[in-house]
């Protein structure tokens, strides 16, 4: 059974950083594209960050280019995405996401999805 179990959201400042981190299992990782996604309320879900298997390549929302980075570390199967200069309108419920290619998180086709886990940044 695959599992993408995300962490690290929570309530932050203006400015201030969070690393969120999604450990997967069930799933050959390191075949994988993984994928950030997120969704504020109200609004689509958005694609904020991928990483190809090797780490080799890496897409980012560009209101996010500069702020946040994505990285993985395959033996310990866990995709990670540190975010900085954090503002308000990152405020969302983020979501990781396994595929098998790269192509289908730039299509927002995941082929695996973590519940989520919750980001609020306060003014």
């Amino acid at each position: 059974q695959v599992q993408l179990v995300e962490s690290g959201g929570g309530l932050v400042q203006v400015g201030d950083s969070l690393r969120l981190s999604c450990a997967a299992s069930g799933l050959p990782f390191n075949s994988y594209a993984m994928g950030w996604f997120r969704q504020a309320p109200g609004k689509e879900r958005e694609y904020v960050a991928g990483i190809s298997w090797s780490g080799s390549t890496t897409y980012y929302l560009d209101s996010v280019k500069g702020r946040f980075t994505i990285s993985r570390d395959n033996a310990k199967k866990t995709v990670y995405l540190q975010m900085n200069s954090l503002k308000p309108e990152d405020t969302a419920v983020y979501y990781c996401a396994a595929a098998q290619s790269s192509r289908k998180l730039d299509q927002m086709r995941g082929d695996y999805w973590g519940k989520g886990t919750l980001v609020t940044v306060s003014s």
